[in-house]
C-alpha cells in the first residue's frame, strides 16, 4: 500500500500516538511512503524549525528515505490544483496522484475537506490505521 504522509502527520510521529503507529508500520515493510521533492523539502524544513532535528529517531528515519526502504519518489508530479481552502497542500495530492498511491494521511483540516480525488482517499491517521485493520 502506498501512503503520503501530510507534514503534520510526519511530524507528529516524533510524539507518538497514532503517527507513530504509521511510521512504525512503514520501518517494518508493511507500508510504503510516497514522497516529493517539495515534501521533503517540507520535512526538513519543519524539523528545523521545531528544533527536533537532533532528536534521535530523526537519524534513523533519515537513513531509512537515504537508503530508499520503502520509499517511492516522484520528481516531477503534476500541478494540481484541488485545495482551496490551502493550496500549499496540492503537493500531497500531487504526488499521490503521481505515484498511484492509496490514501494521503493528514490531520490537516483544509486537507480533509477534499475528501478524495481520483479514487486517492484523504484520512486521518486514526481513519488510516481503523481503514487499514490496525487500530
Amino acid at each position: 500500500m502506498i501512503v503520503v504522509l501530510d507534514t503534520n502527520v510526519f511530524i507528529s510521529s516524533f510524539f507518538g500516538g497514532n503517527p507513530r503507529r504509521i511510521i512504525d508500520l512503514w520501518k517494518s515493510g508493511r507500508l510504503t511512503i510516497g514522497l516529493s521533492p517539495a515534501i521533503l523539502e517540507e520535512y526538513v524544513e519543519v524539523l528545523g524549525r521545531l528544533g527536533l532535528a537532533n532528536e534521535p529517531e530523526l537519524k534513523e528515519i533519515l537513513e531509512l528515505l537515504a537508503g530508499g526502504a520503502g520509499i517511492l519518489f516522484t520528481a516531477n508530479p503534476p500541478e494540481l490544483r484541488v485545495v482551496k481552502d490551502d493550496p500549499d497542500d496540492d503537493k500531497f495530492i500531487a504526488c499521490a496522484a503521481a505515484l498511484k498511491a492509496d490514501i494521503v494521511v493528514t490531520g490537516d483540516k483544509a486537507l480533509r475537506k477534499v475528501g478524495s480525488f481520483g479514487g486517492i482517499r484523504i484520512l486521518t491517521p486514526a481513519e488510516f490505521l481503523k481503514a487499514i485493520d490496525i487500530y
